[in-house]
């Protein structure tokens, strides 16, 4: 039995790897790595000294392959996860490929006032243009989950969802009006929600015993696309027009989709059929229409199930409900200016980064319920004290807390799924939780916005907070389910 690593140890190892997927590794990790993963003597070794000096020769030496350094850095992160680290190639592909899925959504957003002025649109047009998208994110929910249990095609569907969604974007740079542009954010918009399906559950197949980390990674992939995307996108504005940024901006998504297709394409099937008594094969190479609705039918008769997409549906309502009125309440409570808006909001996704791989493995070793829990309740609490709060610096060290905690739950909940539900129908078990998922956020929407007309924004975070203590309560409903049981769900 591998030994258990310290708490501190995983948020170490979490802001690590966090910083390099942001792109920072190459100036600071060194230094991070060196301070946290390698203590006592081992700190004092002069390779790692003469790795954490900034000079690139000596950086990538120190961090060359062959390096006692990176040996060091790979055992290490093997004990944290329990996962070799050949094998942590598929993991951090499929999180890059998340990534891609959302890098078009966060550009689309970017683009949409260029857009607007561009072709003359009024605000209600640009407003349908944002209704399709998650309209059309919403129907693909019920659809999604469907073809893929029933094709067993995993990473086919995954590469669909990237080409598709990145065709889009790229088609997008050539409208002239309205009615061209509708079609290509229903595509961008079914796409996003097709990949959830294929890549949770493929995730979940080829790693049960990691769940909790594979999806970890799976959920900070989309937190750096969300961060890194509206940078990309906003430099390219400076030098070309929308047009050339939507079909620029295009162009790695392919690759990405690419990338997946070739080197994943004959991983296109459960990881163990013999694990699931057969169950897996037929999940690898389809099953008929009438096999999975029998088998659909038991899984909307799961009360664990259900009450699991029910706690996810109001956990969404808050995080969505923030990300929507808290630059509001930035602006015209607080009384921030933009700089300082924008950094409050950069701080709220870089919680949730570094958060993910803390989260996600160390649910797989003491379970689930813990892990959620104690990120929905520290996230009850802070949501109502930041209104409290008037100090910015203090705000802004309480919104990147709140970020740690509320995004730490994210890929648990959804390790937590593939935990309970049948494999063979995994995937549509992930599409009624999205869909639950797209429905609450819907509502609060045209709740939320006629809270804060009528009685302020201050009672709209009140009602978050009161939508998070719900999640609370059902947690408690939920079975503590271990991924070591999984294989029997």
């Amino acid at each position: 039995m591998r030994p258990t690593p310290s708490f501190l140890s995983m948020i170490n190892w979490s802001v690590m790897v966090s910083m390099g997927d942001l792109g920072l590794a190459g100036f600071i990790a060194p230094r991070i790595v060196a301070l946290m993963l390698f203590p006592g003597k081992q700190l004092m070794t002069p390779e790692v000294n003469r790795g954490c000096l900034l000079r690139p020769e000596r950086l990538l030496r120190f961090l060359s392959p062959s390096s006692r350094g990176t040996s060091l850095l790979i055992a290490r992160i093997e004990r944290l996860t329990g996962l070799e680290w050949k094998g942590q190639s598929t993991v951090f592909l499929l999180g890059l490929g998340h990534g891609g899925i959302h890098w078009t959504a966060a550009t689309l957003y970017l683009l949409l006032p260029f857009i607007t002025r561009d072709l003359g649109l009024t605000y209600t047009e640009a407003g349908l243009l944002v209704a399709v998208f998650h309209v059309s994110a919403f129907a693909a929910n019920f659809a999604s989950g469907l073809v893929v249990d029933v094709t067993g095609k995993r990473v086919v569907f995954q590469v669909l969802s990237l080409a598709i969604g990145a065709g889009a974007l790229l088609a997008s740079g050539f409208a002239q009006g309205i009615w061209w542009l509708v079609p290509m954010v229903v595509l961008i918009g079914a796409t996003n929600n097709l990949w959830h399906p294929p890549a949770i559950s493929f995730l979940s197949e080829h790693y049960p015993n990691q769940r909790g980390y594979a999806l970890s990674i799976h959920a900070m992939g989309a937190s750096v696309g969300d961060a890194v995307a509206p940078l990309a996108a906003g430099a390219l504005l400076v030098w070309v027009s929308w047009r050339e940024t939507a079909s620029l901006s295009a162009l790695p998504i392919f690759v990405v989709a690419g990338m997946i297709g070739v080197l994943l394409s004959k991983r296109d099937r459960p990881a163990d059929s013999s694990e699931r008594g057969g169950t897996a094969e037929k999940t690898g190479h389809g099953m008929g229409l009438a096999e999975y609705f029998e088998s659909l039918k038991a899984l909307v008769k799961n009360r664990a199930v259900l009450h699991l997409s029910l706690m996810a549906g109001f956990r969404t309502v808050a995080q969505m409900g923030l990300l929507i009125f808290l630059p509001l309440y930035l602006a015209d409570v607080v009384g921030m200016g933009p700089l300082m808006m924008g950094v409050t909001m950069m701080t709220l996704q870089l919680g949730g980064v570094c958060a993910s791989p803390v989260a996600g493995a160390w649910s797989d070793r003491i379970g689930r319920r813990p892990v959620v829990l104690g990120g929905l309740s520290i996230t009850t609490v802070l949501i109502i004290v930041l209104t409290l709060v008037q100090n910015e610096v203090v705000f802004i060290g309480g919104v990147a807390v709140l970020g740690f905690v509320m995004y730490a739950a994210r890929p648990v909940i959804h390790s937590w799924m593939m935990d309970l539900a049948p494999p063979e129908v995994a995937a549509s078990a992930t599409s009624v939780m999205f869909g639950v998922q797209a429905l609450f956020t819907t509502i609060m929407l045209a709740v939320g916005g006629g809270v804060a007309d009528k009685w302020g924004l201050q009672v709209v975070f009140y009602l978050l907070a009161a939508s998070m203590l719900v999640a609370n309560v059902l947690v408690y409903m939920l079975p503590n389910k271990l991924p070591d049981d999984a294989s029997g769900a």
